[in-house]
């Protein structure tokens, strides 16, 4: 880690689900993902307490089995609105869900991105349902990096990843994907959290004009996307609605990235 990397990293405190996975920690165990979302499941909560920055505040929960101990957020959300004004648009039937998490979690690893979303699992605590995920290694996010002038050592790999962060965030209609939900670990790997206003009922693109490249797997992955696939998995945190919009954003996509490699030519817009 770089010295202003890591001066930056001594000042980041423990915020909301924008934020809630992140925090200076002690080295990573190395699980799979089989292994995380069994200890998520069933190790026992010996210590919480609730986070104070976020709309949703969520909790930070400590887990233990016995020989691991580690933290995760948990998030109960649930809230709908037949109207919702915010300062730049109008939302109808706006709906704010800790189930979006674990389903994006889902969708993400169907498209081979489940590195970069945390590991997350349909959760229940004190008797709230609600959504639990592994607390990421994460020295700082993207608000902080602009904050302190940070470069990634190597600003390819760093827009390879986040091309294939708007490309995700595009399919799920993410509404709030900023920057304090965007977090980097010490080695500058993006992570995604909290898509809890994301999946969205339009079969249409949020932002088209941030689909400039992509990662040629994640094409390839994308046009083989079978919804009913996508039901299986999601179940029942997506509706059939749900992911009939999340495949209209898929035809849109792939139909964007087509157009623009028949403009530019397959070089200048895969990688």
């Amino acid at each position: 880690m770089t010295s202003l990397l890591r001066r930056a990293a001594v000042g980041v405190a423990v915020v909301g689900l924008a934020g809630a996975c992140l925090a200076i920690a002690a080295e990573e165990p190395n699980l799979t993902e089989d292994q995380i979302r069994e200890f998520l499941l069933h190790a026992k909560v010996v210590q919480s307490h609730q986070t104070s920055k976020g709309v949703t505040a969520p909790w930070r929960l400590t887990l233990t089995d016995g020989k691991l101990t580690h933290d995760a957020a948990f998030q109960s959300i649930e809230e709908f609105k037949v109207r919702a004004d915010f300062p730049s648009r109008t939302e109808f039937n706006f709906r704010d869900s800790y189930e979006f998490n674990i389903a994006a979690y889902e969708l993400a690893k169907l498209l081979g991105l489940g590195d970069m979303v945390p590991v997350t699992v349909a959760y229940r605590w004190k008797d709230t349902p609600g959504s639990l995920s592994w607390w990421l290694p994460a020295k700082l996010d993207e608000e902080e990096r602009q904050k302190q002038k940070l470069e990634a050592p190597d600003a390819n790999a760093w827009n390879k990843q986040l091309n294939r962060m708007w490309v995700f965030s595009q399919l799920v209609y993410d509404t709030d994907r900023n920057q304090t939900n965007m977090l980097i670990s010490e080695d500058w790997k993006l992570w995604m959290i909290d898509f809890s206003r994301a999946f969205r009922p339009y079969s249409k693109l949020l932002e088209p004009q941030r689909l400039v490249m992509c990662d040629r797997q994640l094409l390839e992955k994308l046009r083989r996307l079978d919804g009913n696939e996508v039901l299986a998995k999601t179940k029942p945190h997506l509706s059939k609605s749900e992911v009939k919009w999340i495949m209209a954003r898929r035809d849109l996509i792939v139909a964007h990235f087509e157009k623009l490699i028949a403009e530019k030519g397959e070089n200048a817009v895969l990688y």
